[in-house]
């Protein structure tokens, strides 16, 4: 769909600015039918995106403050993401040998067998989204990587 058939509207500054509208609203979109799939599974996208990490890690256990540096939206509220995995049994918290101020978080086979049923949901979703090439994906990424070359972490 056309960015202003979206918005209703076809009126921009200049291209520079059609092309930040288009970004946020391309975003909210996929996170719009993602969230859906997703709810098939009792799954938040960032109760997904901590799962995915802690498989990343798995059998190791990660901290909370590395969860959350590695979560795609910043601002997320990973104690509380935690504790809602961990009432569904999909996560297990422990607290550090080394350090008793540490909380270590690990995934769970249940956590891994939903991971899998919700990834696997999720990939049939983005295959019959796959309407560019893998040289204009390329070509995306690398742009989008250049609008974010001031990225402060």
């Amino acid at each position: 769909m056309k960015l202003e058939n979206a918005l209703l509207s076809n009126k921009f500054s200049n291209e520079a600015q059609k092309a930040t509208l288009n970004i946020l609203y391309t975003a909210w979109w996929l996170k719009s039918i993602t969230s859906k799939e997703l709810k098939d599974f009792d799954l938040t996208h960032e109760q997904y995106n901590v799962l995915r990490i802690l498989k990343g890690k798995y059998p190791d256990q990660l901290c909370v403050k590395d969860i959350a540096r590695r979560m795609i939206e910043k601002s997320s509220n990973v104690p509380r993401i935690i504790d809602r995995l961990e009432i569904k049994k999909l996560v297990k918290r422990t607290v550090s040998e080394s350090d008793k101020r540490e909380t270590l978080i690990t995934i769970t086979k249940s956590g891994l067998s939903i991971l899998e049923s919700s990834t696997s949901k999720l990939n049939t979703l983005h295959k019959s989204l796959e309407t560019i090439t893998e040289k204009e994906a390329e070509q995306l990424n690398n742009l989008l990587e250049k609008l974010r070359v001031n990225e402060i972490e």
